[in-house]
């Protein structure tokens, strides 16, 4: 049975479509993993269960970051093997490690400091658990897509989301528990995980990590202002729901979370048109040639308008028959928060040029400057967010959002277009 699941993750007839395919689908049902669950939730178990959950999901993505540790970009785009595969590999274990102890460390402080009870401890760590099998199938996935083979990595990723959210809906309509669901849904995590991504690897790498201590040793510095960047991001882009979970209801978690959905996909469709393509980019950065050069920016400019395009699209839907779609969808009345969900929409376009800048960035090799913006931003984040939530509600938190981002996309934007005017410089002195 597993010689016939890699035959058919492996199997394709152009690498390059069935890449860019795979990738939608991914980046599609990824983006839908969190919004299918809430709205199954809220209409089992009703609005407070769904704001343990959406508060769940936030912390633990918080915490993804840490198994993360900045290295997937890095990885995908050292196409000459700076590091071996058994580096990043033995990197990846420790930093799940690490992730693991951060969970039940935040566990312990939400229990003692904000009144978190046994289930909501329960379910917060359990979902910490699942993204960390997702931290750790994601170097697999970084050494198929560095050599070549993204489709591979997309189809066991899509797989293992399919059977998440299939699973823990089934399961939370038959029982009705949040905590027998999350289970569950961790357990199908990490059986898909094994028969999928574990199972592929055997075609790309051997599976013994190494822990040459030079070599983690660079990684982590090499690594660190990717990881604390990317780590601030997640900070900056969820400091609303912890605003909220600190000082408003569970209620108010999770009609922020229904708001928010349209502008996180915004993002995620905006960043899998360009995730296919992120080794071509390393390479024409790395040509060196004014040729190569010029294309890169020509592929930049082309990513800016697609991502314009997005926005703009999003937040006309948004104007128009956004909330009412909302509010069917979700079966929950969110009409007086149209103001909100626009604003929020502005704030997610933002941060889907944010997140495409850093990428570019990172392939530049400047991720000190990336430390510095997410540095700033996240600081702005945790001074701003109490008073705009306390005073506003809300609408304070959408405020915050909006605001945060769109400074975040222009501190990374300058420093994109004086990195890349400079380097043209060069060929036209």
């Amino acid at each position: 049975m597993l010689k016939t699941i890699r035959t058919l993750l492996g199997k394709t007839n152009n690498i390059t479509r069935s890449a860019y395919i795979w990738n939608a689908v991914n980046a599609i049902v990824s983006a839908l993993q969190n919004p299918v669950i809430l709205i199954v939730m809220t209409r089992t178990n009703g609005e407070y269960d769904a704001g343990v959950f959406s508060i769940s999901f936030a912390i633990a993505g918080l915490m993804l970051f840490i198994g993360l540790y900045g290295l997937r970009r890095f990885q995908s785009s050292d196409i000459n093997e700076k590091y071996t595969f058994g580096d990043y590999h033995g990197m990846r274990c420790i930093s799940c490690g690490a992730m693991l102890i951060a969970s039940a460390v935040y566990c312990i402080y939400g229990s003692f400091f904000l009144e978190y009870n046994a289930e909501k401890v329960t379910v917060v760590l359990l979902i910490c658990v699942v993204r960390c099998i997702q931290a750790y199938a994601d170097v697999f996935h970084g050494r198929m897509q560095q050599v070549g083979r993204l489709d591979v990595a997309t189809k066991a990723s899509t797989a293992r989301y399919v059977a998440e959210i299939v699973v823990y809906c089934i399961v939370l309509i038959i029982t009705r528990d949040l905590v027998m669901s999350t289970i569950a849904f961790a357990i199908a995590s990490f059986v898909i995980f094994m028969l999928t991504t574990a199972n592929a690897a055997k075609d790309f790498c051997t599976y013994r990590p190494t822990f040459d201590r030079f070599q983690i040793k660079m990684l982590i510095v090499e690594g660190f202002p990717l990881f604390a960047s990317l780590f601030l991001n997640m900070y900056i882009s969820n400091a609303p729901k912890y605003a909220i979970d600190a000082i408003l209801t569970e209620q108010i978690q999770a009609k922020y979370n229904m708001i928010f959905m349209p502008a996180f996909v915004v993002m995620l469709i905006a960043n899998f048109i360009f995730n296919p393509i992120l080794t071509t980019y390393a390479e024409m950065w790395l040509a060196g040639t004014k040729e190569q050069l010029k294309n890169l920016l020509k592929h930049i400019r082309r990513q800016m308008a697609i991502i314009l395009g997005l926005s703009i699209l999003g937040l006309a839907v948004a104007a128009t028959i956004g909330i009412p779609v909302l509010a069917f969808i979700f079966g929950v009345d969110l009409h007086p928060y149209k103001s909100e969900l626009i604003v929020v929409m502005v704030g997610g376009g933002a941060l889907a040029y944010a997140t495409f800048f850093s990428t570019v960035i990172t392939i530049m090799r400047l991720q000190k400057y990336l430390l510095v913006c997410y540095g700033v931003c996240a600081l702005a984040a945790k001074v701003l967010s109490e008073p705009f939530v306390s005073n506003n509600g809300m609408m304070g938190a959408a405020e915050l959002y909006a605001i945060i981002m769109i400074i975040l996309a222009v501190l990374l934007f300058i420093i994109t277009a004086v990195k890349l005017g400079k380097e043209w410089k060069k060929y036209n002195d």
